[in-house]
């Protein structure tokens, strides 16, 4: 029976029709600049079949081939590897790590953790990530993050960034260019202070219509389809423009700062309130902020299945952080996931950084600040190799997370195309 006082929390129909003439008057100037910049790419039917064409994995393969791009060789090796069964398989990896009992054993796939890793800046590093597997029986992540900037990477690789995230059989999170960090934030003298400002990063004031436009541009060019989101305006703005029929994904960055139950029950009311009648949402994902414990995570679990999002929200937990600019460290969350992943379902484990005893020892351990420079300013300092070695090692962390979840008896999602028992002769084939 609800309590009395509870009974007070009741949204009254007439808040709910408020919403609902503000959305459809005609002459509210902020959602008509939505509207028009909608229009301006030919309405959400036609936005979202030039999407699926952009998306297409021959017709990414064809451009890169008309482009002669550098990175075709090494994503017609990706698809062969792939194909010929080069990849260890799940059951397989399994018994490597338990030995023949692993046969006998019950793995809940309705509790797999998502393998995450990021930021995979540059294309050459997830090959060398593949080539590492491949070799030494490892997983490839079932997610990928970058952080690159966009328009240096639609110059560089991000179509073969795109396609090998397709052939591999993970999904891949795009972060735009219209994040405050370009000047138009007064309280932002540069990335080095993203940490620590008022708002987050903040899209202030055109710069939530300059994502909304950017994002549109990289779907319908490139078929782009997940943004990372930083900005309650520019997450309003994903909502709404799932709800206009544009088949967009976003996921919410650690800088929304989602730390407690009661931001992540606001986080969700949103997303539920714009669902379709279908129940979908944009919203596929969203980071938790690296302070919140296990009790938040489980009361957070129980406001997603209340709110009917278990199967289509996942959280995406920071396992590890980069060991420079971003957490206090020793930071490994690890033990802590391996206790709550059985009760909550739809969870990734996110690795930003190497496992800290691995971190402490390198000549130039990760550094989140390193994701905001220059490919050139990188080459030219000489620093690529030891970013890259950053990134591989964040990718051993990851397959440190994944033995410790089999060796508690529980299940994960990896790269789906390559770890799956018959992962051999899917997808398609170079050209």
């Amino acid at each position: 029976m609800t309590d009395l006082l509870q009974e007070r929390l009741r949204i009254p129909e007439e808040n709910l029709d408020a919403i609902n003439a503000l959305l459809l008057d005609a002459h509210n100037p902020v959602v008509r600049a939505v509207l028009d910049i909608v229009h301006k790419y030919g309405g959400p039917q036609e936005i979202n079949r030039r999407a699926d064409a952009a998306s297409d994995l021959s017709a990414r393969l064809g451009r890169l081939e008309a482009q002669q791009s550098p990175y075709l060789t090494d994503l017609r090796w990706l698809i062969e590897a792939r194909d010929r069964g080069a990849f260890i398989s799940i059951p397989d990896y399994r018994r490597r790590v338990l030995g023949p009992r692993a046969d006998a054993m019950a793995f809940d796939e309705r509790t797999a953790v998502t393998l995450e890793i990021s930021a995979c800046q540059y294309f050459p590093w997830l090959i060398a990530e593949a080539r590492q597997a491949a070799a030494n029986g490892e997983l490839m992540p079932g997610r990928i993050i970058r952080v690159r900037r966009m328009k240096e990477s639609e110059a560089d690789d991000l179509l073969a960034m795109a396609a090998a995230a397709q052939i591999i059989g993970a999904s891949h999170v795009e972060t735009l260019d219209t994040k405050g960090t370009d000047g138009s934030n007064v309280h932002l003298g540069g990335p080095e202070t993203i940490t620590g400002y008022f708002g987050g990063i903040g899209q202030p004031n055109d710069h939530a219509l300059m994502w909304l436009e950017e994002f549109l541009y990289y779907y319908t060019t490139y078929g782009i389809t997940q943004a990372l989101n930083i900005n309650p305006g520019t997450v309003l703005l994903g909502y709404l423009l799932y709800r206009l029929g544009v088949n967009l994904e976003f996921k919410i960055s650690v800088f929304m700062g989602n730390d407690n139950p009661y931001s992540v029950l606001w986080t969700l009311i949103g997303a539920r309130l714009f669902a379709r009648p279908d129940g979908t949402t944009p919203l596929v994902g969203f980071n938790f902020s690296n302070s919140v414990n296990n009790q938040t995570i489980e009361l957070c679990a129980y406001v997603r299945r209340a709110l009917g999002l278990e199967g289509v929200v996942r959280f995406e937990h920071h396992i590890t952080e980069t060991w420079k600019s971003i957490v206090r460290q020793p930071y490994n969350r690890r033990a802590e996931l391996v206790e709550i992943a059985p009760r909550v379902p739809n969870i990734s484990a996110k690795h930003e950084g190497g496992d800290p005893e691995v971190e402490q020892t390198r000549e130039h351990p990760s550094d989140v600040l390193d994701y905001f420079r220059e490919k050139a300013e990188v080459l030219a300092s000489g620093q690529m190799p030891l970013l890259e070695r950053n990134y591989l090692d964040k990718h051993n962390a990851m397959n440190a997370t994944a033995r410790a979840l089999t060796e508690a008896g529980l299940a994960f999602v990896a790269a789906r195309n390559l770890h799956a028992p018959s992962a051999q002769g899917m997808g398609v084939t170079a050209a």
